[in-house]
């Protein structure tokens, strides 16, 4: 016997509409099952074929659990703030909320046709002022707390779009879903701190039922490194500079150091004569996202005409500028040890730069020795091993005002706002003078401005 499933399936689909089938009760004595599925983006393409992969393993259990006596809630709701509504609506000349309308009634209609067990009066839309006041609300308890902060960073900004993109929305220097150029600027964002709790998640790792490879690979995401902060003196002048490193047993070796592009001592310490290229190299490296920067097989770089003072023996080492360090990783900058670092080794190469053992084991005329072994070429650390060494140069360092020892993180602070109006806004004040005050609770929620023009400004 055939299923006819154009009869069949309407049917009962009108029928649980009308009589509320998977309705969740509020209150009552049956014991209480909560089946959230991720949130869909209600794009006007409609759903593609991963939503009902993933919707429909999860409607198995809540059907499962309601047939075992369990009072279920299985919500739907619509992630519907974003730059790709935004866009929309200023190509059809309407509103941002009439696409998100229309799209959702589309959405809406196709999750009812699979015949998903969703409570539809529990429907959620991030772009209503119901639901984001409470966003809104837990800003506020993250700001109370000093979670929630601003700080200039480097972005990645689209002219053409006024905005601000993630790393992900950035390939090969343009945003993948218009081609428009991309380049890295200083702005002032709002960040929240989730560094703050970097070894709380790692260590919450261990009381998860997931498999080993999958929580090795948060670890390697979190990135926990122990190692040293030290402090380079640039010569002839007023300035310094810190560097986070992993290898401090390594800085008789040191012999030059790197600054990211977007390292704010770029500017004032280039001499007249590298103005020219380093200018024209710091243009070129904004033109890049982050991982594009990461990703590169090639290393380039360029001399700013400036030293720093190695302040274990008292050296000279040139400051160079290379797009393989991220302003937004450690604090920027990087001291070099080509002897006993691959990426250090290949820039030595590439750049004729000395290359001084500080390691024994290995053979550096033909790569860098990454090994362990007894120090040579070190002063005090000669004969002590990596470990040792670690522990002897990071007490000197402190010793000495130098630097300290300090653990750094992979897992940077989340960049949480955007320049662009389809979102929630956030509910702070900006005085004239700069200053920023939070809003209460009861002024919540902020509602978001109804705008006919949504131009970014030229601001």
């Amino acid at each position: 016997m055939s299923y006819d499933h154009l009869k069949i399936d309407p049917k009962w689909q009108a029928y649980w509409d009308k009589h509320k089938t998977f309705k969740t009760a509020s209150l009552g004595n049956k014991p209480k099952y909560y089946v959230l599925d991720m949130f869909p983006y209600p794009s006007g393409q409609g759903l593609h074929v991963g939503h009902p992969k993933g919707y429909v393993g999860s409607d198995i259990i809540a059907r499962y659990k309601r047939m075992r006596g369990f009072e279920v809630l299985h919500p739907m709701g619509w992630d519907a703030f974003g730059l790709p509504t935004e866009r929309q609506a200023s190509k059809e000349g309407i509103h941002p909320a009439e696409i998100t309308r229309r799209n959702t009634d589309t959405f809406r209609a196709q999750l009812k046709q699979i015949g998903l067990s969703y409570d539809w009066d529990r429907e959620i839309d991030t772009s209503k002022p119901n639901y984001y006041r409470w966003t809104q609300w837990i800003f506020l308890k993250l700001y109370e707390k000093g979670l929630a902060y601003q700080a200039e960073v480097a972005v990645n900004w689209c002219p053409a779009l006024g905005t601000v993109l993630a790393n992900e929305e950035v390939k090969d220097g343009v945003y993948v879903e218009t081609g428009d150029p991309v380049e890295k600027r200083m702005m002032k964002q709002w960040m929240l701190k989730i560094t703050e709790y970097s070894d709380r998640l790692i260590a919450d790792l261990d009381t998860l039922d997931w498999p080993e490879s999958l929580k090795e690979m948060q670890r390697n995401w979190i990135g926990r490194s122990e190692g040293a902060r030290v402090r380079f003196a640039l010569a002839g002048g007023d300035y310094a500079f810190d560097v986070f490193t992993t290898r401090p047993d390594t800085l008789f070796g040191c012999t030059y150091a790197v600054l990211a592009p977007e390292h704010p001592l770029v500017d004032k310490i280039t001499t007249a004569e590298q103005q020219e290229p380093v200018n024209y190299y710091v243009e070129q490296a904004s033109k890049q996202s982050e991982r594009d920067r990461m990703q590169g097989t090639s290393k380039t770089g360029v001399f700013t005409g400036a030293y720093a003072i190695n302040p274990v023996n008292g050296d000279k080492v040139p400051v160079w500028i290379a797009d393989y360090v991220l302003a937004s990783y450690g604090v920027g900058a990087v001291f070099a040890c080509p002897a006993h670092d691959e990426r250090d080794y290949e820039f030595a190469r590439e750049f004729d730069l000395p290359i001084v053992e500080v390691v024994a084991g290995g053979d550096i005329d033909e790569e860098a020795y990454t090994g362990d072994g007894p120090h040579i070429n070190s002063e005090f650390l000669n004969g002590q091993d990596i470990n040792q060494a670690k522990q002897t140069i990071i007490a000197w360092l402190s010793e000495n005002g130098h630097g300290e020892g300090q653990i750094n993180y992979r897992l940077r602070d989340w960049l949480f706002s955007r320049q662009r109006y389809w979102g929630e806004p956030f509910p702070m004040v900006q005085l004239e003078d700069g200053t920023v005050v939070a809003l209460t609770q009861q002024d919540l929620p902020v509602e978001l401005p109804y705008l006919d023009d949504l131009s970014p400004t030229a601001d």
